[in-house]
This record gives C-alpha cells, structure tokens and sequence, in this order.
C-alpha cells in the first residue's frame, strides 16, 4: 500500500511538471500588460533596399528597442506575422527564403500565418522551411484531402506577462484558386471563420485562455467589399459570434489598416502619422502593409477579465520620405 502510495505522488508529481506554467487564472484587480508586434507580407526583403529602407536588421534592432521599453515597464512582447515570407527578390527566391526565415529567428518571431505565397514551390520546401524556423507556422483551414486531417498547426498557445494567449493562424481559401494548381493535388483549404469558430470553441473547453488572437493571411477590405467569395478579415469578424477573438494580426492585402472613418481606411497613409486600426464585432483589426516598411504596435491591458487597446501605432522601418509641402499664395 505504501508502495502505490509513493508511485502515485511521484505520477502526480510528474504531471504538475508537465503543466505550463500559464496554466492558472488571472488575478483579480491585476493588471497584466503585453504587447502585439507585427509585419505581414515580407516576400523576400530580408535586405535593406538601394535607400537603407527596411531589412531584417534595422527590423531586429528596432523591436530589440521596443522590446526592452516594453519590459522596463512591467511588460511583454508577442511577436507575429501575417504570412507570404515567399517570392519577392531572386537573393531570397533562389534559397528558398533561408536568409528570410533565419533572420525571423534572430528577431524573434513567435508565430506566423501560412500565406498563399508559401505555396509558390511544392510542399517540401514548406516543409523545410518549417525546420528552419524556430517559430510555428500556423493554419488551421488547409487540409490533407485523403486523409481529412490538418497538414499544419492550427494554433499556439503563449504566456505573456502571465496571461495565457492562444494564437490561431488561418489563411484565405483563395490559395487553390490563385496558386499552382499542381501542387494542391491532395490540399482542400476550408472556409476560414467555420474553422476558426470550431477551433475557439475547442480552446475554451480545453485550454481556457485569456486572450485569442488570429494571424491571418486573408486580407482587409473595407466595409468587408472584396469582390471576392473568399472572405477577408472584416468579413470573418463579422461572421464570428462577438467576442470569439480579441484581435486579428492580417496581411495579404498589403495596406496599413489605418481609418480614416468607419469601414473605411485612409488612402494615402504617412509614415508617423497617427493609426487608428479597424474594430468589428468586438475584435480589433491591424495590418502592417509590406515588405518589414512598418512595425505594428499593439499595447495592451488586461484586468480583470477585460482587455483594453492602449495603444497603437506603425512604426516605420528606416523609411525615407517627405512631407506634403503647402504652397501659400503671395499676399496681393
């Protein structure tokens, strides 16, 4: 009796240890503070380009920078992409975005989005790509079609600053459609927010966190008109019951989401101006435009079961431009 006694502390004291340590609720009347990084649509610019705009070096320097204000003040960083790392430059196409995807690891990446790009070679190189990064390429709508099963990672799971945060990628069902169609023989991608709602559904039952965040690759369009039939991420906020996500990191559209109005986006965007990002049905929505030009910046709360947008922002990445110059009439 002794025995089994003994053997079943030490089963439960292996399976304590095996616990996340963001496995326990949030205290109450604390307040939790973390912050969304993000860029979308990369397509190969792991380099500065001919006027020292952008790179992966400038990009890690900056978030190392954001990263270290952040934590002096009590809080953390999630880092986030929204797909298409794929075909932009012949230094990044002719490796297959080796130098992209190791340089992702110095920055810190935590997770991406599959994007319709990442499928511009066969499933094995994606599949290498996937070794080289230290971060998980997530998406939870593509399926294998003999099997019925996944072929990727549909979702994340991060403690920050305490806070338990599940991270779901997804990607528009527009991939068959617009990619090689040689190489989708055996791959079925399904309606995004059908997938989504199931997957936060299963993650509530099981894993309960406290914030959801998707990163996805489908694209803004204002007012959700996209002309389209596969929907965009104001189309799947929508769609979605309100409050199934906290917020959606985009991409594939390759605009800053920044509004002018409601439903509808600034035209021409200033880098350093101020952003104000969309919010539909409870769930803010952010986008970075292309190519590392930005850094998405999202600060948040979190008390007492709320989350408050603080704070947000596109930091630009070395951009060289100038100001609109205001032409005064001469006094007459």
């Amino acid at each position: 009796m002794k025995r089994l006694k003994l053997a079943a502390a030490a089963a439960l004291i292996a399976t304590l240890m095996t616990v996340p340590s963001y496995a326990g609720a949030w205290v109450k009347d604390r307040t939790y503070k973390f912050t969304v990084l993000h860029t979308n649509d990369h397509h190969g610019r792991f380099w500065h380009n001919e006027h020292d705009e952008y790179g992966l070096a400038a990009q890690k320097t900056m978030m190392d920078k954001i990263r270290n204000e952040i934590q002096a003040r009590g809080g953390s960083v999630l880092i986030l992409s929204g797909g298409d790392i794929n075909t932009g430059v012949p230094e990044s196409d002719l490796q297959d975005a080796e130098p992209d995807f190791r340089g992702m690891n110095l920055v810190g990446y935590d997770a991406m989005a599959i994007g319709n790009h990442e499928f511009d070679n066969p499933l094995s190189v994606l599949r290498q790509q996937q070794k080289w990064a230290k971060f998980p390429l997530l998406s939870a709508n593509i399926y294998q079609k003999s099997t019925g099963n996944r072929l990727f990672q549909p979702w994340a799971l991060f403690n920050r600053s305490g806070l338990k945060i599940a991270v779901i990628g997804l990607t528009t069902d527009d991939t068959a459609k617009i990619g090689n169609p040689a190489y989708f023989t055996d791959m079925e991608f399904r309606k995004p927010s059908t997938e989504a709602k199931a997957v936060v559904e299963e993650l509530r039952a099981r894993e309960k966190p406290d914030v959801i965040i998707a990163v996805t690759h489908m694209g803004h369009y204002d007012n959700g008109n996209h002309g389209s039939n596969a929907p965009g991420d104001v189309e799947m906020a929508r769609e979605l019951p309100a409050g199934y996500l906290d917020m959606i990191v985009g991409g594939h559209s390759q605009n800053p989401v920044c509004m002018a109005k409601e439903n509808e986006k600034q035209k021409d965007y200033l880098p350093g101006s101020p952003c104000t990002p969309d919010r539909q049905n409870g769930t803010w929505i952010v986008q970075a435009h292309e190519w590392g030009k930005y850094i998405g910046r999202a600060d948040f709360t979190f008390r007492n079961g709320l989350l408050t947008l603080v704070h947000y922002e596109l930091v630009p990445v070395n951009l060289r431009f100038r100001l609109p110059t205001l032409t005064v009439a001469a006094a007459g």
